[in-house]
């Protein structure tokens, strides 16, 4: 699998990007997007993204965001609720098996002092050993791949 995430996705919302949000699937690449209003999204981007996604977070929204949200959410929580929820809690909705599962909400703070006494570098180094093995080349393959690639320009 291959991950992309983006932040202020409504900077690179073409109708490009929607015709990748509905193949994703196909090339095991995974999306996550971000941006701070719905209405920021063309309405192809946006029906692309609504209906490809299998998992959604709601922050606290404004109230048109919160009108368009509130389907996606209930009957667990509804408008109301999206325009309420207090800071660094998030509703969620998500596909597991490919079935939706009831909403929910969630806190995302961090107690990073706890966090780090948990921390094990041992299972750090072995992700990162993972990953090389995994995804690594070699730089001069990589290198001589770019030269090559120019010359075709």
């Amino acid at each position: 699998d291959f991950y992309l995430y983006v932040d202020e996705f409504q900077n690179f919302a073409t109708p490009d990007f929607a015709t990748i949000l509905s193949e994703a699937r196909k090339y095991a690449l995974n999306l996550t997007v971000a941006n701070q209003f719905i209405a920021q999204v063309e309405e192809d981007v946006k029906n692309a993204i609504f209906g490809n996604v299998g998992t959604k977070i709601a922050f606290r929204v404004g109230v048109a965001d919160a009108q368009f949200l509130a389907h996606e959410f209930a009957p667990t929580f509804g408008e109301s609720d999206l325009l309420k929820i207090e800071a660094q809690n998030a509703y969620v909705k998500m596909l597991v098996n490919n079935e939706p599962t009831a909403a929910f909400s969630m806190n995302t703070s961090i107690d990073m002092k706890a966090r780090r006494a948990k921390m094990n570098p041992k299972v750090a180094a072995m992700i990162k050993e993972l990953s090389a093995l995994k995804y690594g080349r070699d730089v001069r393959e990589v290198e001589a791949e770019i030269a090559s690639r120019s010359h075709l320009y």
